[in-house]
């Protein structure tokens, strides 16, 4: 057998000496295979019973025969790969074994001074510069459940308007989470701005412009906000709020401005969709999910294992994904595979 053993597929080492044994002998009685595997008559039979409950053998005790190992190989694997996606979506999206451990935790009582705390998070943290922010803004987006409000002035379009922003928000939009975003309208919107706005409200993104908008703000589940330290350099760092009073009157701001603001006017025409892959990556990215290695992969695009390895880069980027692992997710979530 070497190393084809049918252990992936989630068949014990004795469930699959039991179903070989059938294999080779077709008709047999399942007392008789007891000289296939290591174990007692008794394990045998139940071994053989579980392959029948799951389909994999039939017959009688008497006379059995095992299943067509084409049907039997793409049933499990097909199973396997459905408890591993299942596993993944909830490794994915841990914030549901997070809320159920924090209701485990009592409440802190404020001792010797100190800081003011919320739960176990800090109500009022002081970010020092950009780079905390963004780390924060993406802790908060992945943490969100129902709604993103985003109050973004003239002057931080540009340091908010990266990549890898872009790619949170079009992760929350496709989780269900509502994300309205106000501009400001003083000054024209940058390219790369409009390009990632043009992205986000093609997924369902609400954005208005309102007059006056000097103050950026972002307001995660109406639990958490986040205010520049300096209203006019947002690189000296930011405020993480979490007190629910504080937090409340941002929302009841955001909320005044929402309602008194205009709706965007469209932006000038995109190019033409690029989000949907080439006949080139489908196979790829098939490939990517299914095959044991990038050389497997590789010989089977019929490519070179440079060139699967260029496709395999680009669809990560094209899917905003960190790993192949959470691609495959995204790719499934799309319907691409």
């Amino acid at each position: 057998m070497g190393t084809h053993t049918m252990s992936p597929l989630g068949l014990s080492s004795t469930e699959e000496c039991v179903y070989r044994f059938f294999l080779r002998n077709p008709g047999a009685a399942v007392r008789d295979a007891h000289t296939a595997a290591p174990m007692d008559g008794e394990g045998v039979h139940r071994a053989a019973g579980r392959l029948r409950d799951r389909g994999l053998l039939h017959g009688s005790e008497e006379r059995t025969w095992a299943t067509d190992p084409g049907v039997v190989v793409a049933r499990l694997a097909e199973e396997q790969l459905d408890a591993a996606y299942r596993t993944l979506r909830r490794l994915a999206d841990p914030r549901p074994i997070l809320r159920s451990l924090w209701r485990d935790v009592p409440a802190p009582s404020l001792v010797g001074g100190g800081g003011v705390h919320a739960g176990s998070a800090i109500a009022l943290d002081r970010l020092e510069n950009l780079g905390q922010a963004l780390a924060r803004i993406d802790r908060a987006a992945f943490h969100a459940d129902a709604e993103i409000l985003a109050a973004v002035p003239d002057r931080a379009l540009v340091p908010l308007s990266t990549a890898h922003t872009l790619s949170l928000g079009l992760r929350c939009l496709r989780r269900g989470v509502r994300v309205r975003t106000l501009l400001g309208s003083g000054a024209p919107i940058p390219g790369t701005g409009a390009d990632h706005l043009r992205r986000l409200r093609s997924h369902g993104a609400e954005v208005r412009v309102a007059e006056g908008l000097s103050e950026l703000v972002l307001v995660y589940d109406r639990r958490i906000a986040l205010v520049p330290v300096d209203a006019h350099d947002i690189d000296r760092g930011v405020l993480c709020i979490e007190e629910s009073g504080l937090v409340s009157s941002l929302v009841a701001l955001f909320e005044r401005l929402w309602a008194a603001a205009t709706e965007l006017a469209d932006l000038p025409p995109s190019k033409p969709d690029t989000e949907s892959p080439t006949g080139t990556q489908r196979t790829v990215l098939l490939l990517m999910c299914t095959a044991t290695k990038d050389e497997v992969g590789a010989r089977a695009a019929g490519m070179s294992l440079r060139t699967y390895r260029r496709h395999v880069s680009d669809l990560l980027a094209l899917l905003g994904a960190c790993s192949r692992a959470q691609a495959a997710l995204l790719a499934r979530e799309r319907g691409w595979v």
